[in-house]
């Protein structure tokens, strides 16, 4: 997935959940942050950040933050993608192309509602029918990626969808998209939100496939790219 537009910029402050300032060539602007997660360990003030430029000139923020260079004691800057919208496009477009789950020919639909449910990707390669929910993850520790960073009873209830679907005869994943590079393996954040650690674990118990890939990421892209190991 490319990205139009991009500028450089230097995060300020965030003065709610929505919106952030940022200086862009010496000018202060207030910009929409595309991601509502806390995101603590990587908006801090005078980090490097990265905003597509709108081509809507009626909009209230003429930018959208889209990504961010972490700060990390003692290594270089690394990349993340913290935009909240780009995982389901990154996945669809990887799952259009050479992926390990399916073949070519594989038909997918997004937005596809199951139960109570509306999962992010649905997927018929010949007899096979399966349902993709995807999750973006931001939150890493030494190479641990995380997720959630704040709790999510939503993601509780897509992933007990997932088993209704897996016990209805359907193929159900849960798929991981790390938005970033040196990874080396992912956990579900149970300090953060016992509960979706729970539910993770059942659903793996009931045969949910649980996935975790990690992206190459550059301030105008982000690609997934390689499966990482998944410690539940």
């Amino acid at each position: 997935m490319k990205y139009k537009n991009i500028y450089k910029g230097v995060f300020l402050s965030r003065p709610n959940r929505f919106i952030a300032k940022v200086l862009i060539d010496g000018v202060e602007h207030t910009v929409h942050v595309k991601n509502t997660g806390r995101c603590r360990e990587l908006l801090k003030s005078g980090v490097t950040v990265y905003l597509e430029k709108s081509s809507n000139p009626n909009r209230k923020t003429a930018f959208d933050l889209v990504a961010v260079e972490k700060r990390r004691e003692g290594k270089e800057n690394l990349f993340v993608n913290m935009d909240s919208q780009i995982p389901n496009a990154a996945a669809f477009e990887w799952l259009k192309s050479d992926n390990p789950l399916f073949s070519a020919n594989a038909k997918i639909r997004r937005e596809v509602s199951f139960g109570d449910s509306r999962f992010d990707l649905y997927v018929e390669d010949g007899e096979r029918k399966a349902f993709v929910e995807v999750k973006g993850v931001t939150l890493e520790h030494d190479g641990l990626a995380m997720f959630p960073d704040a709790p999510t009873e939503r993601g509780v209830k897509h992933i007990s969808e997932l088993i209704k679907a897996k016990e209805a005869g359907f193929e159900a994943y849960l798929l991981f998209v790390i938005q970033m590079k040196e990874i080396h393996s992912f956990t579900p954040h149970k300090e953060m939100h016992p509960d979706f650690a729970d539910a993770l674990r059942l659903a793996k118990d009931k045969g949910v496939k649980v996935l975790a890939m990690d992206c190459i990421v550059t301030p105008e892209s982000i690609e997934i790219d390689k499966e990482v190991a998944v410690i539940i």
